[in-house]
C-alpha cells in the first residue's frame, strides 16, 4: 500500500551502501504456514539490499524484490519462493518507503552494480516493484547505465502519479526505455483495489512507449485479485 509522505522526505537516507547477506534464508521461509509471521522476517531485515540465500555458482540472473508503502511483508513470501530457482540468485530490498523513491533507487543502483562485480555469472537483473515499490523500480527505466540487460515488473503501482508524490518529491512518470531495458506494467483493476479504488483516476496508467502492459484478471485462485494478491499471479505467470 502507499502511506502519506511527510515533508521531510528529502532528506538523506541513511541506507548502507552494500548489499547484506541472510545466507539460505529465503529457503527457511514457509508459504503455508502464517505467512504474516512470514513476513515480518522480510520486512525486520535492514535497509538496503538483502541477500535470501547462498550463492551456488550456477545462478546468471539476479532476482530483486522491491516492497511498496507500508507493506507487512506476508504478500512477498510465496512470489519469492515461487520464482527462485537453481538459476536465479533471489534478494530483498528494504528501503524507507515514508520517505521519496528517487533517492533508494539511486542506492540501488549502486549496490546492484558493486553485486554484479562481485558475481560475474549474473548476465540478467529481474527487479520486481509492487506498489509504491513500483516507482522506485521505474526509476531503472530512464537512469541504468550499465550494458547488463534488466526486466522492470511494475506490479499494481501508481507510475502516474498521485498529488502528494508529485508536489513532496517531484515525481514524474518515466518517459522513455533506456537500451537493455525491458519494462512490464501489470495493472489491477482499479475497482478491486483497495489502494486505488476510491481515486478519480486510475493511477497505473501511463503511456510509456515500448513497455508491456498487463491487466489482471477479477480473480486468483478463488479470491478477489486486488492490491497485495498481484504479486503471487504475476511469479506465477514469470515462472
Amino acid at each position: 500500500m502507499i502511506k502519506p509522505i511527510i515533508a521531510i522526505v528529502i532528506m538523506t537516507l541513511a541506507i548502507p551502501t552494500s548489499a547484506s547477506n541472510t545466507d539460505s534464508w529465503l529457503i527457511s521461509l514457509n508459504s503455508f504456514s502464517d505467512s504474516r509471521d512470514e513476513g515480518k522476517k522480510l520486512m525486520n531485515l535492514s535497509y538496503g539490499l538483502n541477500s535470501l540465500e547462498t550463492k551456488n555458482e550456477k545462478e546468471h540472473t539476479l532476482l530483486v524484490g522491491v516492497h511498496g508503502g507500508n507493506s507487512q511483508g506476508y504478500e512477498w513470501v510465496y512470489p519469492l519462493k515461487t520464482m527462485d530457482t537453481e538459476n536465479i540468485l533471489s534478494y530483498f530490498f528494504r528501503w524507507d518507503d515514508s520517505r521519496c523513491a528517487e533517492p533508494s533507487a539511486i542506492i540501488l543502483a549502486k549496490q546492484l552494480q558493486e553485486l554484479v562485480k562481485e558475481t560475474p555469472s549474473i548476465k540478467k537483473i529481474i527487479i520486481i516493484g509492487h506498489s509504491y515499490g513500483g516507482l522506485l523500480a521505474s526509476w531503472f527505466a530512464e537512469n541504468w547505465t550499465s550494458s547488463l540487460p534488466i526486466d522492470i515488473h511494475a506490479i499494481a503501482s501508481p507510475l502516474a502519479g498521485i498529488k502528494i508524490l508529485n508536489d513532496v518529491c517531484d515525481y514524474k512518470p518515466p518517459k522513455l526505455i533506456e537500451k537493455n531495458i525491458s519494462f512490464f506494467q501489470w495493472r489491477t483493476q482499479q475497482k478491486l483495489d483497495g489502494a486505488f479504488k476510491d481515486l478519480e483516476f486510475n493511477p497505473q496508467v501511463i503511456t510509456l512507449k515500448g513497455s508491456q502492459v498487463y491487466v489482471l484478471p477479477n480473480l486468483y485462485k478463488g479470491n478477489r485479485l486486488g492490491h497485495n494478491w498481484s504479486i503471487s499471479f504475476v511469479a506465477d505467470q514469470l515462472k
